[in-house]
């Protein structure tokens, strides 16, 4: 999910967030408030409208968590 709002500039709209990650409805409220506990994302307004925010350390944390995918991936592990 973050992968996702880190592509699309940072911010997305939450119908948008459960379409594009392939997730219900339930599935996508349930990791929001994760992400939300975990101060990764923020919910923000926009003309009155819900938009989910990538925070600083989420920025932080998917660009870390990629880094080890990747290592993951060249060395087998």
């Amino acid at each position: 999910m973050l992968g996702i709002i880190q592509e699309n500039k940072g911010r997305i709209k939450p119908t948008h967030l459960m379409y594009k990650a392939n997730l219900s409805h339930s599935q996508m409220k349930l990791y929001l408030q994760e992400l939300l506990e975990n101060k990764l994302i923020e919910k923000a307004t926009e003309e009155e409208k819900i938009i989910i925010v990538i925070t600083k350390k989420g920025r932080d944390f998917f660009t870390q968590y990629s880094q080890m995918k990747e290592f993951e991936s060249t060395f087998g592990i």
